[in-house]
């Protein structure tokens, strides 16, 4: 196929092919786009028909892509990203007078403690912008990058899609937080004695301070795992139940009262808090404009 004959093909066709191999669901392929389930139908009729392969095959609940169509998705996905790019670099970013939609993932304790800050710059400096957020962790980050859900993600991370890129926003310590009135820290002895609440976004029962106790041949006892940090301190309050979390996320909490932080009684290690983004939008202005307001609020320069 020649420049010519790329004349007769709907880029909108590949960009709902790409869905489809992101989603395997017509259903989720219009939601995600926006559109009715009949116009990705039809829009997956005429692809079959320019591909001349029937691409997808239903298997109970879910579309197999076929053989063909892992092949087209492996050369289309890299140049949608070029265009993508290309695009963005023509085009100029106003934070004053922009409306565009931005969708970011954040982790649950940087949503409750940083993101409001964030948000009353992004209000002043742009106040006709849409911002939409995502709940991510370190699981569910990589695909929805790489579907192109968000755009951003701040949270912990480990593996990401090949074309994401990656920068560390701040090293935070973790921080012991009590309600109780009895004075002075706790010792090692008192805090494994102590009922403990965890913040857990899939409900498990442990966490890194279980692998640090194990160390010492020490243990604690959990009576509480909650999804969010936001209510933790009207959980805590009235109660011995202590819970250890990050720092920023405990300055958050005790700048709000009713709890006080302090260092564990035992040495714990640092966790990197990542910005993730997609590599096809890394020179988008007004992605790069809000990466750097992220970096600003999100970062902790004394801790990098």
């Amino acid at each position: 196929m020649n420049r010519n004959d790329l004349r007769r093909v709907d880029l909108n066709l590949l960009i709902v092919f790409e869905t489809l191999m992101h989603e395997r669901s017509v259903t989720r392929a219009a939601e995600k786009l926006f559109l009715g389930q009949p116009a990705i139908s039809a829009a997956l009729s005429r692809l079959r028909g320019l591909f001349d392969d029937p691409l997808f095959v239903r298997t109970g609940r879910s579309m197999e892509p076929s053989a063909r169509a892992v092949e087209i998705f492996a050369l289309l996905s890299p140049a949608l990203d070029s265009i993508s790019t290309a695009v963005s670099r023509a085009a100029e970013f106003d934070p004053a007078t922009s409306t565009s939609v931005f969708r970011i993932g954040l982790s649950d304790d940087v949503e409750f403690a940083l993101l409001p800050m964030l948000l009353k710059r992004l209000r002043a400096e742009a106040p006709g912008i849409v911002l939409v957020v995502r709940r991510v962790n370190y699981i569910l980050m990589p695909g929805l990058l790489a579907s192109g859900e968000i755009s951003i993600g701040v949270s912990y991370t480990t593996d990401l899609p090949a074309n994401a890129k990656r920068k560390v926003l701040r090293r935070s310590q973790p921080k012991l937080l009590r309600a109780d009135t009895v004075p002075g820290p706790l010792s090692l002895d008192d805090y494994c004695a102590r009922p403990h609440a965890l913040v857990s976004f899939a409900g498990d029962l442990s966490g890194f301070i279980d692998e640090e106790l194990e160390k010492l041949g020490r243990k604690r006892h959990v009576v509480l795992a909650v999804p969010q940090f936001n209510g933790l301190s009207t959980l805590l309050a009235g109660t011995d139940i202590v819970a250890t979390v990050p720092d920023y996320t405990a300055d958050a909490l005790t700048s709000a009262g009713g709890v006080r932080a302090e260092d564990p009684p035992l040495p714990t290690r640092t966790f990197e808090l990542h910005m993730a983004w997609r590599g096809s939008q890394d020179n988008d202005p007004g992605e790069r404009w809000l990466r750097s307001r992220i970096q600003m609020f999100f970062g902790d320069p004394d801790s990098l």
